[in-house]
């Protein structure tokens, strides 16, 4: 989707971004270079208590620890990243975290790219604890990165933010997330402050797009921009296509989004769209020969739409009228 001036990320009213340091970049580059050997995959491992009976496992530490491994056996190899639902673990109190931690370090010794969705957010001081537990070499839960809730205020994060770039990590920042009952928020204007007038979610990507600007590459600094949210995209006032950084976009399999829901939310985007992927595919466990299947249709599902757009923008076509023409053919369906 082509944005006005008024609405583009890369507009008038953002700051220059912070100067050029490669290991700001790190993650970046790590995670682009994964996109690209093993493709726009991101498996989520959330030993759900619906996964964990139906595969026969007990609902408790044990059953979790033993559901991630699984997942991460049949997963190795197949995605770009792994993606651990926090509060699945969290929900066994410290057998449960210790559960997790396990198996973050499980991952680690097999080269996934780890994230933990933690969604957290806070005051600065609080967030500082955060970055220990998450993103310092000898901290517990130690992953590539995490997920931020910007509730409190976007600058709120800007200390966080620093202590994951500075060593190398990555953040992805609720921006349109896949729950319906988001779009109220997120899509709400603006009335104070630097992006007045602009929608909460347009001011959540042009913060996250100031740390990335000045690299030419994928930046560290990323969003969560769900692939159910096609029929927001004339009111959230912001343009995936405009974004550096990766994108973290959940809703396909289970919350219902498909190949062509993906052409409609991410048009004209570049290589740095993460799909992510859980319950659905852990349906066809534990049997790991079924997961790995599960696993293959679903990349490929996911590249072909991203292919598709590619070979339509290559053709003249732009990323409104791609947007456009295949919601009018699902409205028609």
């Amino acid at each position: 989707m082509t944005d006005s001036p008024e609405t583009a990320l890369s507009g008038a009213g953002s700051s220059a971004g912070p100067s050029v340091d490669p290991i700001r970049y790190e993650f970046g580059l790590r995670l682009s270079d994964s996109m690209k050997e093993y493709g726009p995959l991101c498996v989520g491992i959330d030993p759900h208590r619906k996964n964990l009976i139906d595969w026969g496992y007990s609902v408790d530490p044990q059953g979790a620890e033993l559901f991630a491994m699984r997942m991460l056996q049949a997963a190795e190899g197949r995605c770009a990243a792994v993606k651990f639902m926090m509060p699945m673990f969290e929900r066994y109190g410290s057998k449960g975290i210790a559960a997790l931690e396990r198996a973050l370090y499980a991952a680690r010794q097999l080269g996934m790219i780890t994230i933990v969705d933690c969604m957290r957010g806070g005051l600065p001081t609080t967030l500082s604890s955060i970055a220990d537990a998450y993103l310092k070499s000898d901290g517990p839960l130690y992953t590539d990165a995490i997920t931020l809730i910007p509730y409190y205020g976007f600058h709120s994060l800007n200390g966080l933010i620093e202590d994951a770039l500075s060593q190398g990590h990555g953040v992805f920042i609720a921006s349109l997330t896949s729950n319906p009952e988001a779009a109220n928020l997120q899509t709400s204007i603006r009335q104070r402050g630097e992006y007045e007038g602009r929608t909460v979610a347009y001011g959540i990507a042009r913060g996250a797009q100031n740390y990335n600007d000045g690299y030419s590459g994928m930046g560290s600094v990323g969003l969560v921009i769900g692939a159910t949210i096609g029929h927001q995209m004339d009111l959230n006032g912001m343009n995936p296509a405009e974004f550096t950084g990766p994108i973290l976009s959940p809703g396909y399999g289970w919350q219902g989004a498909k190949g062509k829901d993906l052409e409609v939310v991410f048009a004209g985007t570049y290589h740095n769209v993460l799909v992510t992927a859980a319950r659905a595919i852990a349906a066809y466990g534990p049997d790991i020969s079924s997961l790995q299947k599960k696993i293959d249709e679903y990349k490929t599902d996911i590249q072909q739409s991203f292919d598709d757009m590619d070979r339509r923008m290559a053709n003249g076509e732009t990323a409104e009228q791609i947007a456009h023409g295949i919601q009018e053919g699902q409205d028609a369906d």
